[in-house]
């Protein structure tokens, strides 16, 4: 029973009672698992690969797009702290040694003046310590240098978001990936009048540091590139935050009040729902190169942009030709043939179908959100693996899912799994709107049956938390997807602090 208190908590979150009750009803059931037809691979089995003529045709097709009045906005999610890419360093303050001992801690120290952070690193150790870090490691106070690093006192890279890290050392100064982002923008996604819409998702706590950031900034970049900088903020709504369940399925409680955790990225279908575009550009705040290795990383970008308007405009004009009542069945024939082989959805009883219910279904199909995705071959990296799997309605699409979704305990399920040849680096262009001009509401496309159950804890109590669909796993389950392979230059994620010392960020 929910008392007088928990009402309010769930007002003041913009939650129902109903939400809360669906979500412990997914406590009790759990989720199903995603039925696999393949996982997804070149060979004519989901994963395009552009020639040079085609890539010439895309790149060009998204040149005229850019140069219409159309809307294009880059969103990057940059809410998660970087607390993780510091796992090893927050270790080594904890261990019961003070120097180097793992093969990682030997490495940070040893290229420690390669990091674009060292200047800084280096006068907040003089600041707080009256020492420089070549003083401070002589006297092997390793642990001084960590600390300055991660804590509050020094530069406080534990706390903060990965956006306002110093990744990238040039010339003239150093970036983060936010500023890399920014740059991207102007590459890539300018309008015809030379706008560049930059969205990032923020956490609440860190919105004025990034706010800050952009001020100092965005001039910079605008001169340099000669372009006119839209940078906007969100915070994932609270109404988004998902109840969490003691392992007898109940809410948990923290000190009587019931607790509620973040849904995950999954949330995040919310916040582009919210924004006003034609196309989106998605990609990770952390996948950021230096402007040496940027080429592949623009062309592909616009490749993938202008497979998905080439795509999206030939879906319009089948619409406009179901719309016009004067079609022949022949005419049908081609939609189903776009359907099948460019849009990558079949219906296996298809051929069943009267006109009138065949004309319904491709309707349906072709009027959805569209996506092409960006995949890379698979070289050990975590993430989503790109799969023909079965819909709710019959239907079998390209999706992208994640480990958990797949029943690995199913040897047949397993072997797709492990033979996955690419993986989604979250490299993703969206396009939003119908084709009467209407932006879709995305929430309508959202497998709820997709979500995902992990175990945790709090004050030495286990509980059960509730991630929402995956941002593009589930929550983008229904719309009509494309996977063409793109080049591994194009990913070059930063999960560690290590990382920065790849050869790619320095």
């Amino acid at each position: 029973m929910l008392t007088h208190e928990d009402k309010e908590l769930l007002a003041k979150k913009g939650i129902t009672e109903k939400q809360i009750e669906e979500q412990l009803a997914c406590f009790e059931k759990g989720f199903p698992y995603l039925q696999l037809a393949a996982a997804a691979s070149v060979d004519n089995n989901g994963i395009m690969i552009a020639d040079a003529d085609a890539q010439k045709k895309y790149l060009a097709a998204w040149d005229a797009y850019k140069d219409s009045d159309k809307k294009i906005v880059k969103f990057v999610p940059a809410s998660g702290a970087a607390s993780r890419m510091f796992k090893n360093l927050f270790e080594f303050l904890g261990a019961d040694y003070d120097v180097p001992t793992t093969s990682f801690e030997k490495k940070f120290f040893d290229h420690i003046h390669s990091f674009a952070f060292y200047n800084d690193l280096n006068a907040a150790c003089l600041d707080n310590t009256g020492k420089d870090i070549e003083a401070l490691l002589s006297e092997h106070n390793y642990k001084a240098v960590v600390a300055n690093l991660l804590e509050s006192a020094g530069l406080n890279y534990g706390s903060l978001p990965k956006g306002l890290l110093k990744f990238h050392r040039y010339a003239d100064g150093v970036r983060t990936p936010l500023e890399e982002h920014l740059v991207e923008g102007a590459l890539y996604a300018a309008g015809k009048t030379g706008k560049v819409n930059v969205h990032f998702t923020v956490s609440g706590e860190h919105r004025a540091l990034f706010q800050k950031l952009v001020d100092a900034k965005a001039a910079e970049y605008t001169q340099k590139y000669g372009v006119e900088y839209n940078i906007s903020f969100s915070e994932q709504k609270a109404s988004t935050d998902t109840i969490a369940a003691d392992m007898e399925n109940k809410p948990f409680r923290d000190n009587g009040k019931l607790l509620f955790r973040p849904g995950g990225h999954g949330a995040l279908i919310e916040n582009l729902n919210d924004l006003d575009a034609d196309i989106v550009f998605i990609k990770n705040i952390d996948n950021v190169v230096p402007d040496r290795l940027k080429d592949d990383t623009v062309t592909y970008k616009k490749l993938l942009a202008g497979v998905l308007v080439t795509l999206q405009k030939q879906a319009f004009d089948y619409l406009e030709l179901l719309d016009s009542g004067h079609y022949s069945h022949d005419q049908l024939e081609t939609i189903i043939r776009f359907v099948q082989q460019q849009l990558r959805c079949r219906k296996s009883d298809i051929k069943d179908l009267e006109d009138a219910d065949l004309v319904i279904y491709l309707r349906k199909k072709l009027n959805r959100p569209m996506r092409v995705c960006g995949m890379v071959k698979n070289v050990g990296e975590p993430g989503g693996g790109p799969f023909l799997a079965y819909n709710p309605d019959g239907t079998v699409s390209l999706q992208i899912l994640e480990s958990s979704q797949i029943d690995m305990n199913d040897p047949e399920k397993k072997a797709m799994f492990e033979k996955g040849t690419h993986f989604n680096p979250v490299d993703l262009v969206c396009a939003v709107r119908d084709y009467k001009g209407n932006k879709f509401n995305l929430l309508q496309y959202v497998d709820k049956a997709t979500g995902f159950i992990s175990y945790k804890s709090k004050n030495g109590k286990d509980l059960k938390a509730l991630e929402l669909p995956g941002l593009w796993n589930g929550s983008m389950s229904d719309w009509s997807t494309i996977f063409v392979e793109v080049p591994l230059s194009t990913f070059n994620p930063v999960k560690t602090v290590n990382d920065l010392l790849r050869e790619q960020h320095q």
